[in-house]
């Protein structure tokens, strides 16, 4: 599953839009910001909250220590309660994550995913490496629930198996994050989860639609051409 285009709202269309253009180096026109094969639309929030939005972005496994660095010097990482800013997951992950704030209160993450093809790149790494938007958190208030209706609509399945409070619906490509809405996004356990606004276009799926009217997401997926 990929995920092709993301609505995002935001509180300054310019103001985020030059944070990813220039703390990120990604490829920025008018209010869409490229990240690999993902196309992410800024647009006003209006009424929408902000702040709780998690998004991550896929790393080439074999450029993840040089992309720790390169956002080292750009941003703080956030950490767990014992300081701990690397994380490392087995099992179905086989991938290592750093997590860091964005504009808006963005809750953003690198992620290095060892099934994936390396880039055979060396030197400094640059924020045009990044590859795509590969999860997106969809807060709920019944995880289970949704992640039924998600199958139904889409036909995807669990990444890893699921818990009570926490699913990953895809692939290593792309994975809705699904989350119970009272949960904080690890691994600062601050904030809650929030998603309010995003419109996710999917590819690679059933072609079908998916929404939570309580917590205001929309998801998206046409038939291939």
């Amino acid at each position: 599953m990929r995920i092709h285009t993301l609505q995002l709202p935001v509180s300054d269309v310019a103001q985020v839009g030059a944070y990813f253009a220039e703390v990120l180096q990604l490829p920025v026109q008018d209010d869409v910001v490229r990240i690999g094969w993902t196309g992410v639309q800024l647009r006003p929030a209006g009424s929408d909250p902000i702040g709780g939005v998690h998004l991550a972005f896929n790393v080439p496994a074999d450029r993840f220590e040089a992309s720790t660095a390169w956002l080292l010097a750009r941003t703080p990482l956030q950490r767990n309660a014992k300081g701990e800013a690397h994380f490392t997951f087995g099992g179905r992950w086989e991938s290592e994550s750093i997590y860091f704030d964005g504009p808006d209160g963005l809750i953003l993450e690198l992620i290095g995913r060892r099934r994936l093809p390396a880039s055979g790149r060396v030197g400094a790494f640059h924020g045009s490496e990044l590859t795509c938007v590969s999860e997106v958190g969809l807060p709920t208030a019944d995880v289970a629930a949704l992640c039924a209706r998600a199958e139904a609509a889409f036909g995807l399945g669990y990444l890893s198996p699921p818990v009570p409070h926490f699913a990953a619906l895809g692939d290593d490509e792309g994975l809705l994050i699904v989350v119970d809405a009272t949960r904080r996004w690890f691994p600062e356990e601050k904030v809650l989860p929030n998603a309010r606004g995003i419109v996710v276009t999917l590819c690679g799926v059933a072609a079908g639609a998916l929404d939570d009217p309580a917590q205001g997401w929309h998801l998206r997926a046409r038939a291939p051409a």
